[in-house]
């Protein structure tokens, strides 16, 4: 969804909260929302003539916005975006895929050439899906983790190459597998001319989206045939709650010192001082994105309304 078909009641009421409410200027204004100065003093104007500003914003997305800004208070977050939820029963990824797909497209738009390091997995690939097509060779993009499975097959949730053809950026996909089998193959990996360039080029990044997956029993390294049962079960009584492109951490956010983050042959997240945003939500995300948010892995969060309020009532 382009910014034309994203309707300009949404785009005005959000200005006019972060104006009004959020107490931004209208220069900040429009580098939050990838859109010009002038076009920021207007959405501002008209959220007021139109009535959209009193005491609260008299829209729809006023609970999206006070919980995007609670969210930036509790977790010192830069960049945050709340999707209104679709009801209990629905699957979280289809209220929060529109929304950020709408907001990557905009990071894409800027034009000032940027290196963004991608993660991978089943939330990212929704969003890519939801993208309208984005002109934006000034930009190029690194794969954070490897493609290839562990029978030998691509990787089926490896988005880059679906992220290259949205916006025509210059790419680089990780080619090797996800994980080594042991410390002699991951050396060998990492020692490869290309894989050595990809990872220099990652912790150079000047932005990193990623996903995050639970460790629960239907752990997503474990269902996609990364992880064994009796390695799951190994990480779990080691205190595993979570991951970032296959890199395993526990409630505190702290990578596990265990045999399987040490063979993965990616890079782990955060590898610079540059933004993380995570994409992410829904009941079973809960543990892994409370541990990721108090560890400091990510500083940005795009997620559902649901998924918001549990994270801001939690302790």
């Amino acid at each position: 969804m382009s910014d034309d078909d994203i309707p300009q009641s949404d785009l005005a009421a959000r200005a006019g909260w972060l104006y009004y409410v959020g107490g931004m200027r209208q220069d900040q204004i429009a580098e939050e929302l990838g859109i010009s100065r002038q076009r920021a003093q207007r959405l501002v104007a008209r959220a007021m003539s139109e009535g959209l500003v009193r005491v609260r914003i008299d829209h729809p997305i006023a609970a999206c916005l006070e919980l995007e800004r609670d969210l930036r208070r509790k977790f010192g977050l830069n960049r945050v975006r709340v999707a209104p939820r679709l009801g209990s029963e629905q699957d979280a990824t289809r209220a929060i895929a529109p929304s950020a797909a709408a907001e990557i497209e905009r990071l894409f738009r800027q034009e000032t050439p940027q290196l963004v390091a991608l993660g991978t997995g089943r939330m990212l690939r929704a969003v890519c899906e939801q993208m309208q097509p984005v002109a934006a060779p000034q930009h190029r993009m690194v794969s954070l983790i490897g493609n290839v499975s562990p029978d030998g097959s691509a990787s089926f949730y490896e988005v880059i190459m679906r992220f290259a053809d949205k916006t025509g950026a210059q790419h680089f996909p990780m080619s090797v597998p996800v994980m080594a089998r042991n410390a002699q193959e991951l050396e060998v990996y990492r020692a490869l001319p290309h894989v050595a360039n990809l990872l220099t080029l990652a912790r150079d990044a000047d932005l990193t989206i990623v996903g995050i997956g639970q460790m629960a029993d239907d752990a997503p390294l474990h269902v996609d045939g990364f992880l064994t049962a009796e390695e799951l079960r190994s990480v779990q009584a080691a205190g595993a709650v979570g991951e970032i492109c296959g890199h395993i951490f526990d409630s505190d956010g702290r990578f596990l010192d265990h045999p399987v983050n040490n063979l993965l042959v990616g890079l782990q997240v955060p590898a610079n001082r540059a933004p993380v945003l995570c994409i992410g939500g829904g009941i079973s995300k809960i543990k892994a994105l409370r541990a990721a948010l108090k560890g400091k892995l990510i500083n940005g969060l795009l997620t559902d309304e649901s998924t918001a309020a549990e994270l801001v009532s939690s302790s």
